[in-house]
């Protein structure tokens, strides 16, 4: 059977091809605007908060917070997405801070499985425990967007302060040549462009009548 060949199908194929390729170049550049955005190196924060969360993914985003919270910088910390079989006494040996200040001011997340997880993880330890914000954020740099996005979704009104690790083994200011991270990137900022859209309609869904 042949495809319809009529005045219509005639005009709308062009106006098809134009708007995939319309969408394709508003994709791609969204994608290099998100891979610009990343942070490039580690900054100094310089706020003392009430608290901060790491959102496990990498050993260097515990070591960082755990860092934070022994300069002061925060007065509690909470490790979310923490692996059913990895036990507190065992964190507690490699981080580096006191054994009195990880049994004082170090919580253990163990429900999260993903970074939407982890949001509603964070709502829940703040609430349980009477926190109130500002909340540094630490996760990989080329994360940070997302994790923020979620956190803003399930903590509206708190104030969130991103801390970036930039690991040594993805450098995403070389994503154009080294494939690795240019995968990595592509897969985290599709996540992301779920998860925008997921949030966007619950925001939509569950506003004022």
């Amino acid at each position: 059977m042949q495809a319809p060949q009529g005045p219509f199908w005639r005009s709308a194929a062009p106006i098809g091809f134009c708007l995939v390729a319309f969408l394709t170049a508003l994709i791609a550049a969204g994608f290099i605007g998100f891979a610009a955005s990343l942070a490039r190196e580690e900054r100094t924060l310089e706020i003392e908060a009430e608290s901060v969360v790491a959102l496990t993914g990498g050993s260097d985003r515990v070591f960082e917070a755990a860092g934070l919270l022994a300069r002061r910088q925060a007065h509690r910390l909470l490790i979310t997405g923490v692996n059913p079989m990895t036990h507190g006494a065992a964190l507690e040996r490699i981080l580096p801070i006191s054994r009195e200040l990880f049994e004082c001011c170090v919580d253990l997340g163990y429900q999260a499985q993903d970074t939407e997880g982890n949001a509603r993880e964070t709502h829940d330890w703040m609430q349980r425990r009477g926190l109130k914000g500002p909340l540094i954020v630490v996760t990989s740099n080329y994360h940070m967007p997302r994790a923020i996005l979620e956190l803003e979704a399930a903590l509206p009104g708190v104030e969130l302060c991103p801390y970036p690790v930039v690991g040594e083994h993805v450098r995403v200011e070389f994503y154009l040549e080294d494939r690795r991270v240019l995968r990595l990137l592509l897969r985290e900022y599709f996540k992301y462009l779920r998860a925008l859209a997921r949030t966007r309609w619950e925001a939509i869904s569950n506003g004022p009548a």
